[in-house]
């Protein structure tokens, strides 16, 4: 295998804004008379505000229309772009700027894949004056469903490959990063190798699920993983999968 393509989750992985979310979709949630409780609030880490509105809304014995999803999708979005716009500070990680910057020293293509509106993740993209780092982004409005299901990576191979036939882009040429279960879930489905950031859950419970772990996206050490990918090249996927050295070690 050679590693040609980092594909990066967005919450919980560049940008440290899940409790803003959450806290944003019990608001929304509220104004429909509904109560959301934390526990409830817990359920919405890695997936999308669409998947998380109608699974509540079903759990409620309610049903949701699509007038009023897009409704509260929209209200969500606008509070969320009024609430980064407020902050001095981007809740970015720490070590993004520089893993992206490395990641690109190699000549590796960068993608994102997330469950977000494309509105939040542009604004984030644009305040953090990094939008030109990533060439695809895969966000909600352009899949069917959401995280686990593996269409968003396999979109986003796709868009890589009409935009550069001459890489031959198989998924097994991919990076995945996640920090959540579902966000996991999705890459592993896509035949992706994924790193499981422990961002949001803790190392040991992201190790049983991914190939490698980190304990923050700025421990990964890329030319090891250059290296990785390299030294794996006869391996097949099946024996990849749920490898058990982490990197970061």
């Amino acid at each position: 295998m050679v590693l040609k393509v980092v594909l990066f989750d967005f919450n919980g992985v560049i940008v440290d804004d899940e409790p803003i979310h959450a806290q944003l979709l019990q608001g929304v949630i509220a104004s429909e008379n509904m109560r959301c409780s934390p526990e409830d609030a817990q359920r919405f880490v890695g997936r999308s505000d669409r998947a998380c509105l109608q699974d509540f809304f079903r759990l409620q014995g309610r049903v949701i229309s699509p007038e009023l999803l897009q409704k509260l999708l929209a209200q969500k979005t606008a509070l969320y772009q009024q609430t980064i716009q407020s902050l001095e500070v981007l809740p970015l990680f720490p070590g993004v700027r520089e893993l992206i910057q490395t990641f690109r020293s190699f000549d590796l293509k960068l993608g994102i894949v997330s469950d977000a509106q494309r509105a939040e993740v542009a604004l984030i993209l644009e305040k953090a004056q990094l939008q030109d780092a990533f060439e695809v982004i895969v966000a909600a409005e352009d899949t069917e469903t959401s995280k686990p299901s593996p269409e968003g990576y396999q979109r986003a191979i796709q868009q890589f490959s009409n935009q550069h036939p001459d890489l031959k882009l198989q998924p097994s040429d991919c990076l995945a990063l996640e920090d959540s279960f579902p966000g996991i879930e999705a890459a592993c489905s896509a035949q992706i190798p994924v790193v499981g950031v422990a961002h949001t859950y803790p190392f040991h419970m992201l190790q049983r699920r991914a190939n490698w772990t980190v304990d923050a996206l700025k421990d990964l050490e890329v030319p090891r993983l250059i290296n990785l990918y390299a030294g794996e090249a006869e391996r097949d996927w099946e024996v990849l999968n749920l490898a058990a050295n982490p990197l970061g070690d």
